[in-house]
């Protein structure tokens, strides 16, 4: 069940957790599984996070068999219908669903995307790459159609920008393609090379270049009968990490992905970030934030989904912070519930600008505007002077999982308000 509204008490974290699969890499995963009949099973899965559950509940529709025990699922049978016919909450991951079922099928009709609504997210470069490789694409009503005749075929295809989910349809849909496509200008980042390490181990052949291009020679089918082990999430890491150096007493996260995080944590650590590294386990106690001064950008530097957390550390450090998303212009709707709290922030020319240092008010109502922007709000909650609400909470559980379980094992502090 979803939850809609939250509080959140001042609360010091203490106790251990462990990062869980990563909400951008498992959407990828459970995509590709349309791609075979046979049987993929993903162990460090995310089994309570809301936007799995609604892909899983999709691929049921189209006719796919899931089983879910413990850390892991196993997804198997053949899609039994190419039409996604769906009235509940869209998520941005139906476009890899429909270049999923079109590459297989020769057809596929999803609903519109959803997900976060963060500025222009428009899906032109999808469709060019669809076109690209033979099908029509159009538009019916609040669905997105794709048909081809016969099979896709490889093409090359240089990207106008690194995004994500393009360079992941362009593999998804290339692998069963007739011939060899070549994507230029692919955004690669771990949850991408996650997505091509599966498909390899099932049996595809793709090459990666690294940021120059993707190459990708299309194979007659793929095989199951695969396991594999996602990637820790980052953005989990970050925010919990984050949270420890705020209102910790001592947090130990297991399964921390250093290797994906080397420039956020390069910048936190100039900006006052004390942490403890064990292998792949980390020790975070409370410090004190100094301002920051950042711009987005591809990976390995900070993704967009990283701001709103940073935006956190510039309100609580005394002076002034500077942040500058590069790659969805104007996603800076949180400030105005941060200024609710008390934050004084402003946007001027794609630039907020954070004066930090003051106290986080509490007896407020905020709402959690988008994934990020709601994870933040939680952390503010941490520490206002008292207790503040979070409305849309759902939007959070979107993208960690079970997260309230994950609070009160912390010692964290909050009622579920009906």
């Amino acid at each position: 069940m979803d939850t809609d509204c939250i509080v959140i008490k001042p609360s010091e974290l203490n106790g251990e957790l462990y990062i869980t699969g990563a909400k951008n890499a498992v959407l990828r995963h459970l995509a590709a599984c349309i791609l075979t009949d046979g049987k993929i099973r993903i162990t460090n899965y995310p089994k309570n996070m809301l936007d799995v559950r609604v892909q899983e509940d999709m691929l049921v529709y189209l006719g796919k068999k899931i089983y879910k025990d413990n850390n892991s699922v196993v997804i198997e049978d053949s899609v039994s219908t190419s039409e996604l016919i769906w009235e509940k909450r869209s998520i941005r991951n139906t476009l890899l669903i429909l270049g999923a079922l079109l590459t297989k099928t020769g057809y596929g009709k999803v609903p519109l995307p959803g997900g976060c609504p963060l500025g222009d997210r428009k899906y032109d470069i999808h469709i060019g790459l669809m076109n690209a490789m033979g099908a029509k694409v159009w538009q019916d009503g609040e669905y997105l159609c794709a048909k081809v005749d016969g099979k896709l075929h490889g093409c090359e295809y240089s990207l106008p920008i690194r995004s994500t989910g393009a360079t992941e349809n362009a593999i998804i849909m290339g692998v069963l393609a007739q011939g060899e496509s070549k994507i230029w200008n692919p955004h690669i980042r771990p949850e991408i090379l996650d997505l091509i390490a599966l498909l390899n181990k099932m049996g595809a052949h793709i090459v990666v270049n690294g940021q120059e291009s993707i190459v990708i020679e299309g194979v007659e089918s793929l095989e199951g009968d695969v396991s594999h082990h996602a990637l820790s999430d980052n953005m989990q890491a970050l925010t919990y990490l984050m949270a420890g150096a705020i209102a910790g007493k001592e947090l130990l996260i297991h399964n921390f992905p250093f290797q994906d995080l080397e420039v956020p944590l390069l910048f936190l650590k100039f900006s006052g970030l004390k942490y403890y590294q064990y292998d792949t386990d980390v020790i975070v106690k409370k410090c004190t934030p100094y301002p920051i001064d950042i711009s987005t950008g591809p990976y390995p530097g900070i993704n967009s989904d990283m701001q709103p957390l940073f935006a956190v550390w510039g309100a609580l450090a005394k002076g002034v912070s500077n942040i500058t998303d590069l790659r969805f212009i104007g996603r800076y709707g949180y400030s105005e519930e941060f200024k609710i709290l008390g934050v004084d922030c402003a946007v001027d020319n794609n630039k907020l600008t954070i004066r930090g240092g003051k106290t986080i008010l509490g007896h407020k109502r905020v709402s959690a505007i988008d994934l990020r922007a709601g994870a933040a709000l939680l952390l503010l909650g941490l520490v206002a002077d008292s207790s503040i609400t979070i409305e849309n909470f759902w939007m959070v559980e979107r993208g960690y999982d079970d997260i309230l379980s994950s609070l009160q094992q912390l010692g964290v502090d909050y009622m579920i308000e009906d």
